[in-house]
């Protein structure tokens, strides 16, 4: 068994592809319109779906807008140096909303960002500790 994909429903799905593939380094896997059903589903990733896990975008053409509820966390993505992507996420018009540091009561040093609908990335160095 294998995670496949998570699924995150968004209101705008050209400025969703545009960051995560511009500031977080994805790449546009495949896409999808099905008119029938008034939606279209995008999945990105860092590499081929048969041996990564992807992203999956769902913009529902007639939704405006979502409660993000409560019971979702995060997504977390490995980076080889937090301080250096934060950079070039405000670099490019990136909202990071915790500073890359060490996480509290730890010595792992992370941040995080968000993306165009709310929805938070925290960004992981790749040498972790904790």
């Amino acid at each position: 068994m294998r995670l496949l994909h998570t699924m995150l429903r968004v209101t705008d799905l050209k400025a969703s592809i545009e960051f995560y593939t511009e500031l977080m380094g994805m790449q546009l896997l495949r896409s999808k319109d099905y008119p029938e059903g008034k939606f279209t589903l995008a999945f990105l990733g860092y590499g081929d779906e048969a041996e990564h896990t992807a992203l999956e975008l769902t913009h529902n053409w007639d939704t405006d807008a979502y409660d993000l509820g409560n019971g979702f966390g995060h997504l977390a993505i490995e980076v080889d140096d937090v301080y250096a992507a934060c950079d070039a996420i405000k670099a490019k018009g990136g909202e990071v909303v915790r500073e890359a540091g060490p996480m509290k009561h730890g010595s792992t040093v992370l941040a995080f960002v968000k993306d165009p609908d709310g929805y938070m990335i925290e960004l992981l160095g790749s040498k972790r500790s904790d």
